[in-house]
């Protein structure tokens, strides 16, 4: 029988970094389900009572560590795995002297000869930042998320005048230089330029360009929010402009999760007066999947379409008739759900297809569900779930066991700021879940040969714990809309 265990640790503090470091140390402790060791800040609490925790008066100036045990006994193993890596996390941190770090954007740019700022901050500050890296000439990539819209169209009109390019807020993926950025594939240059409003659809892209032989000369993200009506494609036009102008490019390729449809047209007549080919693969109702653009774009380049991979082979479903998607990249989710709701009728989600579809806080429904563990709402105050695990595993344990369940689908997304090794938390999990139940599990593993996580290594782990998987998201989501059309036959 599992046992919580709840502590409050007054007055003890380490960054939000070092406990997530923490955490994972401590759930990697036998006898340990689940473990999460957080400051006691209002989202934090949110987020640990999310798990199910309950916990008594805390402050902010509180650490909490809360446990899930499979047995009481292995509690005094997991403390000593806390104290183990809190020491361990503290020692990291301290050092001999060195010089102090520049406190602003704007001094760290006077001591760097620097074309491009990295904004990574709460999404409150990001604005600040930005603007001091506009204000010294320089192209700004935001990272941060939950950055307010109209902070986000000012500073790209201000870009836009002054010749700059705010890729973000929410630029999880760019190319630039030849040199990855965020969670960026490994891929080798070439002649294809992306312009990505959205940052798993460029990976996917990425990587099956990656797979096909055809490398990547740029790949910059301007984004999810730019072909918005709200924005009006301002970066898109001018990452479209920078391609141009790049020798290398040969034909440039638009990917977006679905956009505005006048803003998507007025894109579409903008690109036609370039000089470079460009291919615009735009996600919603009726239009081609990610990787059939990516498969006409192969084409357009004289290059042959491969056999896209594909690991492993699920289990037939042994009931249930609801299809359940648990994901990390939102538009991998929006893509998963298009194609879905074409076969299986209306998907309910958390960045729902229509407003009627909206999920609430529990993210729990009836029918099929999706859910988008990385969109805003999901990661105020914690770590984007492709680097933190946590919820996605917690929710895949419940959603195997509900009787209504026929088939999982899931996403895997490699690159350089992703988890060091995802499949070693989620194949276990998997084979877990499936050991409840035997439940058909899918997932699209997105990534490239030469990624630090190794993309067949990361495939074939998930395929031991009993999954089938596939580089492609789109052939992943009729591999699962097929299993759950049989369990209803």
């Amino acid at each position: 029988m599992t046992h919580q265990h709840v502590e409050i640790r007054p007055g003890a503090y380490a960054d939000s970094v070092a406990l997530l470091q923490v955490s994972r140390d401590v759930a990697a402790t036998p006898g340990v389900a689940a473990a999460q060791v957080a400051m006691a800040t209002e989202l934090n609490v949110e987020v640990l009572q999310g798990m199910g925790f309950t916990l008594p008066a805390t402050s902010t100036n509180d650490m909490v560590v809360a446990l899930r045990l499979d047995d009481e006994s292995a509690l005094p193993a997991a403390l000593a795995a806390v104290d183990s890596a809190l020491a361990a996390a503290r020692k990291g941190s301290s050092g001999g002297e060195v010089t102090a770090p520049p406190r602003t954007t704007a001094s760290a740019l006077r001591r760097a000869d620097a074309d491009l700022a990295l904004v990574s901050v709460p999404g409150a500050s990001a604005l600040v930042e930005a603007m001091d890296a506009l204000d010294a000439g320089v192209d700004v990539m935001i990272f941060s998320d939950n950055v307010p819209v109209e902070q986000e169209l000012a500073m790209k009109r201000i870009a836009r005048e002054r010749g700059l390019l705010v890729m973000g807020p929410d630029c999880g993926t760019a190319v630039v230089g030849g040199v990855g950025l965020g969670f960026a594939n490994t891929v080798a240059p070439g002649r294809v330029g992306i312009v990505a409003a959205s940052g798993t659809g460029c990976q996917q892209v990425l990587a099956l360009l990656d797979a096909a032989g055809v490398g990547v000369a740029a790949a910059l993200g301007v984004g999810g929010r730019d072909l918005s009506a709200a924005i009006g494609g301002i970066s898109t036009r001018t990452a479209l402009d920078r391609l141009d102008a790049d020798p290398s490019v040969e034909h440039v390729v638009v990917v977006s999760k679905p956009p505005a449809a006048e803003v998507a047209a007025s894109v579409e007549k903008y690109a036609a007066d370039l000089g470079t080919p460009v291919r615009f693969a735009l996600l919603g109702a009726g239009q081609p999947d990610l990787t059939t653009q990516t498969e006409a774009l192969l084409g357009d380049l004289g290059v042959a379409v491969p056999e896209w991979p594909v690991w492993g082979t699920p289990a037939v479903p042994d009931g249930g008739s609801a299809l359940r998607g648990l994901f990390v990249g939102g538009t991998l989710c929006d893509e998963a759900m298009l194609l879905a709701a074409a076969e299986l009728g209306g998907i309910r989600s958390n960045i729902p297809l229509s407003p009627d579809l909206e999920l609430d806080a529990s993210l729990v429904s009836d029918g099929h569900v999706m859910i988008d563990f990385g969109d805003d709402g999901l990661t105020r105050g914690r770590a984007h779930p492709m680097i933190d695990p946590t919820l996605r595993l917690e929710h895949l344990a419940k959603v195997a066991a509900d009787p209504a369940t026929a088939v999982i689908l899931m996403d895997v997304v490699l690159g350089h700021g992703a988890q060091d090794d995802p499949a070693a938390e989620l194949a276990p999990a998997i084979a877990a879940a499936r050991a409840v139940r035997e439940v058909p599990v899918v997932v699209a593993c997105v990534g490239t040969s030469t990624d630090p996580q190794g993309l067949a290594r990361q495939a074939e782990a998930l395929a031991a714990a009993g999954a089938e998987v596939h580089l492609s998201n789109a052939a992943a989501t009729r591999r699962a809309i097929s299993l759950v059309n049989g369990a209803a036959r």
